[in-house]
C-alpha cells in the first residue's frame, strides 16, 4: 500500500479557496474511484467532489464548515502499489504553487486574491493581500483592514481563522451552551445566504413599491389552459405568466434588467432577461436560473422554472444555474401575505416578490364586485433605480397581468 494525498483542484471561476459543506466518506471507509467525496461550497455553488482513485480513507482534513485552500490538503487515502506516485499530486501547478495558480487564474476586475508574496509582511508591505473573495467581503463588512493581519496560511495567506481571530479581539472562552437550546453552525448554504443578504443589505439602499393586480381574467385564461393539458401533465401555476410578463416589459425598462459591477464603478445592462427563481430547498434559499425567458413560449418557460427549481431543491444544480441572473422573482405561493419587501439579490438592482392571491370586495365601473387581487412588492437599488423608473414598470407589469392577451403579444399595437 502507498500513500495518496488529495488535494483540492481548481474548482472553476478562479476559486482560491472552498468551504467543507458535507463529508460522504468518513476515516477508514473504503472508497471507489469517482465515488462522491465530499460537498465544497464556493462563493457560487455547492460543488461535490469524487476520489479520483480508488482505496482506504486515512485522513480527511477538515471538518464541515472549515476552510480548504485550493492546492492544499484534501484527504489522505492508502491505496494499491500499482497506483503512480506521481498521480498523488491531483493538481501539479496547484501543488507546486497552489497561491501562485489560484491568484494566476482569478480574472480581472473581480475581487479575488491578489498574486502571492514571499511573506506576509512584505504582501503588507506592498498593499497586496493574499486571501479569497469571502475573507475579503467578511473584512469589509467587520471593518477589518486586511494588510494589519499577519496569514498564518502558506506565504503568508490570510485564513478565515485569522479574521475571525482579528474580529473576535480577546472575546475570552466560548459560554457553555445553556440547558433546553440547541446550537447549530453556521455552515455551507446557510452561511452563505447570511453573508450575501447582510452584504445585500448593507451596501444597497432598497426602494420598494408595491401595486395590487386585478389577475381574475389572468386566473380564467390559467383555468382554461390548465382544462386542455393532456393528464398527468404539471398544472401551469402564475410563475410562468408573470415571469413572461416581466420579460416584455424588460425593454422599456432596461435600468431594472441590469447588475451593479463595484469594482469596475459600472452598471451593466442587459437586452436578454435571465429570470432567477428565488427557491426554498432543504439546505435554505437558492436561486437557480432560466436564462434567455425572451426566446421562450409559455410552456417552454414553465417546464424550464420548473426544472431549474427541482435540481436546486434535490442538490443537483450545477453552477452554472445558480449564476448569472439578471432579475430575481420571488414568491411564497399561498404564504405570500399581503405586502413583502423583498431584499435584493445582489448584484443585480430589482427584484420582484409575489404575493398571495386572494377574492377582495372591489369596485368596477361603480359597482361592487368579487374580484381575484395579488398584490406585487418590488425592491428596487435607489442608487440605480429611480423611484419613477421603478414604479412605471410595476406599473407596466401590472398591465400586462390585468389583460394576458398582451403578455403574448409581440411588440405594440
Amino acid at each position: 500500500m502507498s500513500e495518496y494525498i488529495f488535494k483540492l483542484p481548481d474548482l472553476g471561476e478562479g476559486t482560491v479557496e472552498a468551504e467543507i459543506a458535507a463529508w460522504h466518506v468518513a476515516e477508514g471507509a473504503h472508497i471507489t474511484e469517482d465515488d462522491p467525496l465530499v460537498d465544497m461550497m464556493t462563493d457560487k455553488a455547492s460543488v461535490e467532489v469524487a476520489s479520483p482513485v480508488t482505496g482506504i480513507i486515512k485522513t480527511l482534513h477538515g471538518e464541515a464548515g472549515a476552510s480548504v485552500a485550493v492546492g492544499a490538503p484534501l484527504v489522505t487515502l492508502e491505496v494499491g502499489l500499482e497506483v503512480d506516485d506521481s498521480a498523488a499530486e491531483s493538481t501539479p501547478e496547484a501543488a507546486a504553487a497552489p497561491e501562485e495558480s489560484a491568484a494566476a487564474s482569478a480574472p480581472e476586475p473581480a475581487p479575488v486574491a491578489a498574486a502571492a508574496a514571499p511573506d506576509a509582511g512584505v504582501a503588507a508591505a506592498s498593499g497586496k493581500v493574499l486571501t479569497s473573495p469571502s475573507i475579503r467581503r467578511m473584512a469589509r463588512e467587520a471593518g477589518i483592514d486586511l494588510t494589519q493581519i499577519a496569514g498564518s496560511g502558506p506565504k503568508g495567506r490570510i485564513l478565515r481563522s485569522d479574521l475571525e481571530a482579528a474580529i473576535n479581539g480577546d472575546a475570552g472562552p466560548v459560554a457553555a451552551p445553556e440547558p433546553g437550546t440547541e446550537e447549530i453552525k453556521i455552515i455551507g448554504v446557510r452561511r452563505l445566504i447570511a453573508q450575501r443578504m447582510t452584504s445585500s443589505k448593507r451596501n444597497i439602499p432598497h426602494y420598494s413599491y408595491v401595486e395590487e393586480v386585478d389577475i381574475t381574467a389572468l386566473e380564467a385564461l390559467r383555468k382554461h389552459l390548465n382544462g386542455k393539458l393532456a393528464q398527468g401533465q404539471p398544472k401551469l401555476t402564475y410563475l410562468p405568466f408573470i415571469v413572461m410578463a416581466l420579460t416584455r416589459v424588460m425593454p422599456e425598462f432596461p435600468q431594472c434588467n441590469a447588475l451593479h459591477d463595484a469594482e469596475r464603478e459600472t452598471v451593466v445592462r442587459y437586452r436578454a432577461v435571465h429570470a432567477g427563481i428565488a427557491t426554498q430547498t432543504p439546505q435554505g434559499l437558492k436561486v437557480p436560473v432560466v436564462r434567455d425567458t425572451q426566446t421562450m413560449n409559455l410552456g417552454q418557460l414553465a417546464d424550464a422554472i420548473r426544472r431549474v427549481a427541482d435540481r436546486a431543491r434535490d442538490g443537483s444544480a450545477g453552477r452554472n444555474e445558480l449564476t448569472g441572473s439578471t432579475i430575481t422573482v420571488t414568491s411564497l405561493g399561498k404564504l405570500g401575505g399581503i405586502v413583502t419587501t423583498p431584499v435584493i439579490n445582489e448584484p443585480e438592482v430589482s427584484i420582484i416578490g409575489v404575493n398571495k392571491a386572494v377574492e377582495r370586495p372591489m369596485v368596477v365601473n361603480g359597482n361592487i364586485e368579487v374580484r381575484l387581487m395579488m398584490n406585487l412588492s418590488g425592491s428596487f437599488d435607489h442608487r440605480f433605480v429611480d423611484g419613477f423608473d421603478a414604479a412605471a414598470m410595476i406599473q407596466s407589469l401590472k398591465e400586462h397581468l390585468e389583460q394576458p392577451a398582451t403578455i403574448f403579444m409581440e411588440g405594440h399595437l
